[in-house]
């Protein structure tokens, strides 16, 4: 058994990033596990199921929402980093008493250094991250961390991984889509059309953006700029 980490969700202008950890044998995997692009939605949903319902795999996930991605403090490899930490300690929290310790942990890597990924990642974990965050009372497994660009797509767990993280992230679309019934907010991607003429509706009619936007986002300030520019062409 080993731990695989990865996060969906990190380039959306609206909605949550969320990262999630499996840990399992990957003979223990349901058959077709990949990366969560190359499995078609109706299946990520029941491999999610089937690992979350199987005692010999354990299963962690974290979110990290709008209001913390658009803190002028941080930045999203740091916040990536931060949500896999907490995604693999809500992991470990469910392994059994008596795992062999250094935990494997395999990460997909989010910077351009792999080595760098896997360093901050283990230091995250174990609470030595430079945003504080450690929340647990320190009583988890030591940790030994690898991380790979692609991880998700050669490694199994993974990409179960990857799995559980997109459907926790597509059930948090569809509930921020039910809150908002007078629109079509889209995937949340700056390139959907939707998610943009849902921006640009919104922001003309209440004058400010949603509060499932991404502030920060390039996308997001210029669906802002735009309803401005139009209030002024008015007069």
């Amino acid at each position: 058994m080993y731990l695989g980490v990865d996060e969906a969700g990190k380039g959306p202008a609206l909605g949550p990033m969320v990262a999630a950890a499996v840990a399992a044998d990957p003979a223990d995997l349901p058959a077709g596990v990949d990366d969560s692009k190359r499995v078609a939605p109706a299946r990520r949903e029941e491999i999610a199921a089937a690992l979350r319902g199987d005692p010999a795999v354990a299963v962690g996930v974290a979110r990290v929402d709008p209001d913390e991605i658009d803190r002028p403090d941080t930045d999203m490899n740091t916040l990536t980093v931060r949500g896999q930490a907490l995604a693999v300690r809500d992991t470990l929290a469910d392994l059994p008493a008596g795992v062999a310790e250094p935990v494997r942990v395999v990460a997909d890597a989010g910077d351009t250094s792999e080595e760098r990924f896997a360093r901050r990642l283990g230091e995250f974990v174990e609470g030595d991250g430079a945003d504080g965050a450690r929340g647990d009372d320190g009583t988890h497994p030591a940790v030994d961390v690898t991380a790979a660009h692609g991880a998700d797509e050669d490694d199994p767990v993974v990409g179960a991984a990857s799995v559980v993280a997109k459907v926790v992230r597509d059930a948090a679309m569809a509930d921020l889509d039910a809150t908002y019934p007078d629109y079509d907010i889209g995937s949340g991607y700056p390139s959907d059309p939707a998610t943009r003429a849902f921006l640009a509706a919104y922001v003309g009619d209440h004058r400010a953006l949603p509060d499932c936007a991404r502030e920060s986002w390039a996308t997001c300030e210029d669906a802002l700029a735009a309803a401005e520019q139009s209030a002024l062409d008015e007069f």
